[in-house]
């Protein structure tokens, strides 16, 4: 039978891995041929060496865990005798990491018996490191974070978005639209309260495992545009979410809505 680890050794490793693991990273960070717009050459060398230095470590401190790899859950990993589901995505916001844009990160999420009890996502480039676990309270750093509490967005709330999100919506949204380029990062910046909500779009089970706890820690929720419950765990098979997502707190959920129209 497998051996039952305590949440606080667990969250001590997750802490200590993901942070080694972006040290390894930022030897790789810009370092993309100029002459290109996006050197796919060097995001793919970088996402072998870290997932592999991220396996490595795995399989030296827990040998008996498993762990998501290319989106398919592993067919081991089972309730009771491998109770242990690691979710690492080692690049969120792979334009901005090759050409060397500083809002990038990777996240790590673990499972235990399919239930949520970590989540982390940190960014190298800037030390920004946000962490929770599963009903406890969300952290930046040592900081503890919570989403905005506004129940009305004006024209100095922050709505966080993603590239083509002018191509799908007509927005009478009254404040200011962003797009940093990185999901991790504007989950958490929602969850931190400095941006009031984001929407999401063509995410995975790996893209969102992680910020998933973050957000939820946090007080805020993910859930569907078009005003319908999400529910993550739909998606553990690693199909594409077809769904666009708003990631924001249930005081100001229905107010970010009510400006957003889909074309």
């Amino acid at each position: 039978m497998a051996i039952k680890h305590s949440i606080d050794e667990l969250n001590s490793f997750a802490l200590d891995i993901i942070q080694t693991t972006g040290k390894e990273a930022l030897a790789f960070s810009g370092k993309g041929r100029s002459r290109v717009k996006f050197d796919e050459n060097l995001v793919t060398e970088a996402e072998l060496h870290l997932n592999r230095y991220f396996q490595e470590n795995l399989r030296q401190a827990y040998p008996d865990h498993q762990t998501f790899q290319e989106n398919q859950i592993a067919e081991a990993y089972s309730h009771d005798e491998n109770r242990y589901l690691w979710i690492f995505d080692p690049i969120d916001g792979v334009d901005n990491f090759q050409a060397g844009i500083p809002i990038w990160g990777m996240s790590l999420a673990l499972l235990e018996n399919f239930w949520p009890v970590l989540g982390l996502f940190y960014m190298p480039a800037t030390n920004d490191l946000f962490h929770a676990q599963a009903g406890k309270s969300a952290f930046w750093g040592k900081e503890k974070i919570r989403v905005t509490t506004q129940e009305m967005v004006d024209d100095e709330s922050l709505l966080l978005t993603f590239s083509r999100f002018h191509q799908r919506y007509r927005s009478e949204f009254p404040g200011k639209i962003r797009d940093f380029g990185c999901t991790g990062a504007h989950s958490c910046y929602v969850a931190m309260g400095r941006a009031d909500a984001a929407v999401t779009a063509n995410e995975s089970y790996q893209d969102l495992a992680a910020v998933r706890v973050i957000i939820e820690a946090a007080g805020g929720k993910i859930s569907k545009v078009d005003g319908g419950d999400f529910h993550l765990n739909d998606y553990l098979d690693g199909r594409k979410i077809k769904d666009h997502l708003l990631v924001a707190s249930p005081e100001n959920y229905s107010q970010v809505l009510q400006h957003l129209n889909r074309i």
